[in-house]
């Protein structure tokens, strides 16, 4: 790898590691860099979002997506700006999605002089059908997450089932709390993986 002059030396520690982790796989290569730029992302997603939930969330999310696609990655820029390129887009997404429901609702606000329409307002309740999806998606997910090791199965549990902070598993767990973060990236990876392959039965 040739490294470029114009680079900072923070980019060029950065572009050593990537190409270690590219090069060996090696899980403490990806775990710095997670430690290195958890809370630069963390704290610029949470200023876009101003809920520690959502930011925590799209904060490993973000770093998921970068490692996945951490082979696209130009050596001549600073692995910085192309995470925080990444982090920024999927918060926007994510912003995107969640809103598109409520579209409808949020254009006829603005246009209180228009003859309301009752029948092209959806009911807030879910009907029967959509309660019975439902709970096939959540009896498919608890069934994979029982495909994980204990150890991971009991981070996605705490996180995702008893929506405890990452603080909170921390302690609950004894461990420290970037190694929380870690390994819960890792269970979500592999929770992934494996609902990947499980889509058919949704």
């Amino acid at each position: 790898m040739e490294v470029k002059r114009s680079l900072s030396d923070k980019a060029i520690r950065d572009n050593k590691i990537i190409q270690d982790a590219l090069e060996t796989g090696n899980p403490k290569a990806y775990a710095r860099l997670l430690k290195y730029y958890w809370n630069p992302v963390y704290f610029m997603i949470f200023k876009m979002t101003g809920n520690e939930s959502d930011a925590d969330d799209l904060t490993i999310e973000a770093f998921t997506k970068a490692f996945k696609n951490l082979h696209q990655f130009t050596f001549d820029f600073a692995f910085s700006t192309w995470l925080y390129k990444i982090a920024i887009n999927h918060s926007i997404d994510h912003f995107r999605k969640k809103n598109q429901n409520n579209f409808s609702s949020d254009t006829n606000a603005g246009h209180k002089n228009l003859n309301p329409i009752p029948e092209d307002i959806p009911s807030q309740n879910p009907d029967p059908e959509e309660i019975l999806i439902n709970k096939q998606k959540i009896d498919l997910i608890r069934e994979v997450v029982e495909r994980l090791k204990p150890h991971y199965r009991t981070l996605i549990e705490l996180r995702y089932f008893s929506e405890l902070s990452y603080d909170e598993i921390s302690k609950q767990m004894q461990l420290p709390l970037g190694t929380v973060k870690v390994q819960l990236f890792r269970a979500k990876e592999l929770l992934y993986n494996i609902l990947k392959t499980s889509q058919e039965k949704l």
